[in-house]
């Protein structure tokens, strides 16, 4: 067997580690339990956090125990870092809500069956007693230290409220808690986290006497520098309520030629050499190894059966081959048609913007299509005559977004 971090290391999922002697030395001896923390805001993970869900799976297969933290207690608070401003408040439903969803898309990584868990913080935080809290763990953060860390000093510029400033506290207190209790040695987090993930290292030795680690990941970008995850259209959700599986094959498809080798690393469970194997690949060869990579990623988080309709689909729109059954489809009534759509309408109907103000832009730059016909204006009106004969229209979004309108009586 592998050691785990040479597994993590070789894919690109390891960014610092505060001792990797200790680290590989840990994994070595036996089963690690290792957590990593997941904030319930939303109903739902997107590819920005893949990274840590797919470090936690590499994990499990290799013989260890993955905890997935469900922060409902800490999600009250909300995460200052990497953020400018105080997060919207959430109540206790949403948020158990959400955390009910999340488990169902853990579940298609991790297996629950078989060793992994799903904690969830809020079942000791929103018991705590604040005075023995302050007194027993309070009592061992330097404020100072504090300060210093860089997601404090970007929120001091606009405000740190002190509600926020408890959230280093409470996340160092989740390792405790989680070392206490399911005897947890190792967190794993981004590399925005490293402060907080050190300060439980810290906390589980001053207070208990105990040995723990912490390892992160990088933050991922894309060849262009931008933040992996983030498009024009908005975030990628794994959930397919959020983002249909096409439009999230769809989405790994079109990766840059330069980020295909190390998504096919840090995003599939394909051995590495055949991951060099495809990285190699160069021009119109580059295809092959893009579409792996589509399939794969869709058929970890869809399932094998969404995973060949949206290439189907994708063949269908860009090859000229098959039929469009699997396309993103909306119905309208005729009626609606007869009357005719604002363009702008229309397309923000069928998601194929994030707003109707980015429709408007689409078309303003010329990226708007009907049936192959390019839209011109924003005032345009789309009506039955815009239809194939089959009462069907395909609309495009840039070069490479398609939706299908089918019209009903």
């Amino acid at each position: 067997m592998n050691n785990t971090i040479d597994i993590w290391k070789e894919r690109g999922f390891v960014s610092q580690t505060s001792d990797e002697t200790a680290v590989r030395r840990a994994f070595d001896a036996g089963p690690v339990t290792c957590y990593i923390g997941f904030d319930p805001t939303a109903p739902s993970f997107h590819v920005g956090n893949l990274v840590q869900i797919m470090a936690l799976t590499h994990l499990q297969r290799n013989g260890h125990r993955p905890v997935a933290l469900v922060g409902a207690g800490t999600a009250m608070i909300g995460d200052p870092s990497g953020k400018t401003e105080l997060r919207r408040m959430l109540t206790p439903d949403h948020i158990d809500q959400h955390i009910t969803r999340l488990k169902s898309q853990l579940s298609r990584y991790l297996d629950f069956d078989t060793g992994a868990l799903l904690v969830n913080n809020g079942d000791w935080l929103r018991e705590l007693n604040y005075i023995e809290f302050l007194r027993e763990v309070g009592v061992h953060f330097s404020v100072n230290r504090m300060l210093a860390a860089e997601a404090y000093k970007i929120r001091m510029e606009t405000g740190l409220t002190f509600l926020e400033f408890n959230y280093q506290v409470l996340q160092a207190y989740d390792f405790l808690m989680l070392y206490r209790n399911y005897g947890c040695t190792l967190q794993m987090g981004g590399d925005d986290q490293w402060g907080n993930i050190l300060a439980g290292v810290d906390l589980i030795r001053r207070i208990d006497r105990g040995a723990a680690e912490a390892v992160t990941t990088p933050l991922i970008t894309t060849a262009d520098g931008k933040k992996m995850g983030k498009t024009a259209a908005g975030a990628i959700w794994l959930d397919a309520e959020k983002m249909s599986p096409y439009d999230y094959y769809q989405f790994w498809i079109n990766t840059d030629d330069r980020d295909v080798e190390r998504f096919l690393a840090l995003f599939t469970f394909l051995p590495m050499d055949e991951v060099r194997r495809l990285g190699r690949l160069r021009n119109a060869d580059i295809r092959e190894a893009k579409r792996t990579l589509a399939h794969e990623a869709t058929k970890i988080t869809h399932g094998e059966a969404e995973a060949l309709k949206a290439e189907q689909a994708a063949r269908s729109v860009f090859e000229g081959q098959g039929d469009m059954e699997n396309v993103p489809t909306t119905r309208l009534n005729r009626t609606r048609l007869e009357q005719g759509l604002n363009v702008i309408d229309l397309f923000a109907e069928c998601g194929m913007g994030q707003s109707k103000s980015d429709v408007r832009r689409l078309i303003q730059q010329g990226g708007a299509s009907v049936n192959g016909v390019a839209v011109t204006g924003i005032e345009t009106t789309v009506t039955l005559r815009n239809a194939d004969e089959n009462g069907v229209m395909v609309l495009r979004a840039g070069k490479k977004r398609y939706h299908r309108v089918i019209i009903e009586t």
